[in-house]
C-alpha cells in the first residue's frame, strides 16, 4: 500500500465518484480505477459500495479511510516539516477555536503567520460542538486549539492570558448608564445562553449561579456573535468574553461587577511543527484581557 492509493481512496470517498475524483486530483480516471482496485485486492476487501447515487464507503472502508486520512495529514505535516528549514513551509494548519475565545487576537497573528509563510493554508474550525472537536482529535489532523482553561485541560497547555467576560444589554437597558454591571442587578432577567455540551455554557452557569442568580433561558445559540446579536435585539442579556462582540456593537456591552475572566489556553498536538510554534509565539504577544472599549463616554 501507498500514500499515493490512500489519497485516491479518500478522494473517491469526498467525492462519490472516480470521475469525479479523478478531477480533483489532476489524474487520468484509469489511473484511480486502477490504484483502488489494487488496493482492495492487497486487502482482501471491498472499500466502497456502488449506489444510484454513487459510490459510498462499506463499513471496513469507512474505518480504513479514517485511519487512511490519519496517515495522509501525518505525512503532509512531515514534508512541511522538513521545508521549514529553508523558509518554505507549505501544507495546512488546522486550528479550532472554542467559544469566541481570541476572536479578537487570532486574526493578527495569522495575517503575520500568513505573511512569514505565504504558501501555508489555515483552516479554522470556529466554534466546534465538543463531538466535533472529538472527531477533529480522532482524525489526527487537529494541529492547534484555542481554548478556555478548564478541570480537563491538558497539563502541557500554553496559558496565553485571560479574557475578561462581558454583558450584552439591548439598547436603553437601564443598566447601560453604569459603567460596570453589578451582576446581581441582572435578577429576573431572561437569558440567551449557549448549546448545553459547550463549555462557554458551563462557565456562564458557573458565573451566575456564584452570583445568587438562576437564569431563565430565552434562548440558545451556538455562536458568541448570535447571541451578542440577540440580546442586542432584546431577546435577553448574554455573557461574553469581551474579544468576541462583533464590531458595532461595543456600546452595548458592559463589564460586570465583581470582575469576572477566563483563562485562555492554547494546546499544540503532540510533536508540534514550526507553524503551531510561531503561531503560539505570536498569540502570546496579543493583548488579553482588555474592556477599556466599553467604558461609557462620559
Amino acid at each position: 500500500m501507498s500514500l499515493r492509493q490512500y489519497e485516491y481512496a479518500l478522494a473517491v470517498a469526498e467525492e462519490g465518484s472516480v470521475t469525479a475524483a479523478a478531477e480533483l486530483l489532476h489524474v487520468a480516471q484509469p489511473s484511480v480505477s486502477q490504484q483502488i482496485r489494487s488496493l482492495e485486492q492487497e486487502l482482501g476487501v471491498r472499500l466502497f459500495a456502488r449506489t444510484p447515487t454513487g459510490l459510498v464507503p462499506t463499513v471496513v472502508g469507512r474505518a480504513f479511510l479514517r485511519e487512511a486520512e490519519i496517515a495522509v495529514s501525518a505525512s503532509r505535516r512531515a514534508r512541511a516539516t522538513a521545508r521549514a528549514g529553508a523558509d518554505d513551509l507549505v501544507g495546512e494548519l488546522v486550528v479550532a477555536v472554542q467559544m469566541g475565545f481570541g476572536t479578537r487576537q487570532l486574526p493578527g497573528a495569522l495575517s503575520v503567520l500568513r505573511h512569514r509563510f505565504p504558501r501555508l493554508e489555515v483552516t479554522v474550525f470556529e466554534e466546534p460542538s465538543s463531538v466535533e472537536l472529538e472527531r477533529l482529535c480522532r482524525r489526527g489532523v487537529l494541529n492547534f486549539a484555542l481554548m478556555a482553561e478548564c478541570e480537563r485541560s491538558p497539563a502541557d497547555a500554553h496559558h496565553l492570558g485571560d479574557e475578561e467576560l462581558v454583558v450584552v444589554l439591548a439598547a436603553g437597558h437601564r443598566q447601560l448608564a453604569a459603567d460596570r454591571v453589578e451582576l446581581r442587578e441582572l435578577e429576573g432577567e431572561p437569558w440567551v445562553r449557549f448549546d448545553r455540551d459547550s463549555s462557554l455554557d458551563g462557565v456562564l452557569l458557573s458565573v451566575l449561579r456564584d452570583n445568587g442568580l438562576t437564569p431563565t433561558t430565552a434562548a440558545r445559540v451556538s455562536q458568541t456573535a448570535t447571541a451578542v446579536r440577540w440580546a442586542a435585539h432584546g431577546l435577553g442579556v448574554t455573557l461574553v468574553p469581551a474579544s468576541a462582540v462583533p464590531h458595532g456593537y461595543e456600546h452595548l456591552v458592559r463589564p460586570v461587577s465583581p470582575v469576572m475572566s477566563q483563562p485562555v489556553i492554547a494546546v499544540l498536538r503532540s510533536g508540534a511543527g514550526p507553524a503551531e510554534t510561531a503561531l503560539l509565539e505570536l498569540l502570546r504577544q496579543e493583548t488579553w484581557y482588555d474592556t477599556a472599549s466599553f467604558t461609557p463616554v462620559s
